[in-house]
């Protein structure tokens, strides 16, 4: 059961006058939501032990540091545990990167759209499906069996079981309005 915001603050204070058996009911009171905090945060069981060692220790230097009127006692800790982890992270991912070489980056090098490209394409397939909600459903269909699954004029007849002029003539006034209303000239 976890304790009152109350109790831990009076550990916390009882801390700050290097009181061991409060610093010892802290960690009993506290540990647990602290490690599911950092286990949270790394992913790894034993990587958060460690920090959470880690941060009892900050806790029991720092215990004066903290101001009830400020904040929560657990949340004041879990700041605490989080910086730890999230600094922990940060030297890792810096002696990964130092330990990758030319060879390792070229692994990780991402071929793909960056950023700006990814928001235009998406732009781009939002405008692309408004328009396409202007055509009539028949014609979309026969532009989707065309487009997307690269049907033949002669196939997307057959399929809808409409006459191939239909359909071509479809296919073609579909392709102008979505022109236009994408904004090219037709």
């Amino acid at each position: 059961m976890m304790a009152s915001s109350d109790l831990l603050a009076d550990l916390l204070a009882r801390c700050a006058l290097h009181d061991r058996r409060a610093f010892e009911a802290l960690y009993q009171q506290a540990a647990p939501k602290l490690y599911g905090l950092l286990l949270g945060v790394t992913h790894d069981r034993e990587l958060a032990a460690d920090l959470l060692q880690e941060g009892f220790m900050r806790i029991w230097q720092r215990a004066s540091d903290y101001r009830p009127d400020l904040g929560q006692p657990l949340t004041w800790m879990g700041t605490i545990v989080r910086r730890l982890a999230i600094d922990r992270s940060r030297r890792g991912d810096q002696r990964r990167r130092a330990e990758l070489g030319e060879e390792g980056w070229a692994l990780l090098a991402d071929e793909g759209p960056g950023p700006e490209e990814r928001l235009h394409t998406e732009q781009s397939e939002i405008g692309l499906t408004r328009c396409l909600e202007t055509i009539d459903p028949e014609p979309r269909r026969a532009v989707f069996l065309a487009y997307y699954e690269g049907l033949t004029h002669d196939v997307i007849a057959q399929r809808l079981n409409r006459p191939l002029g239909t359909v071509k003539a479809w296919v073609r006034r579909s392709l102008q309005r979505l022109k236009t209303c994408l904004g090219e000239s037709p």
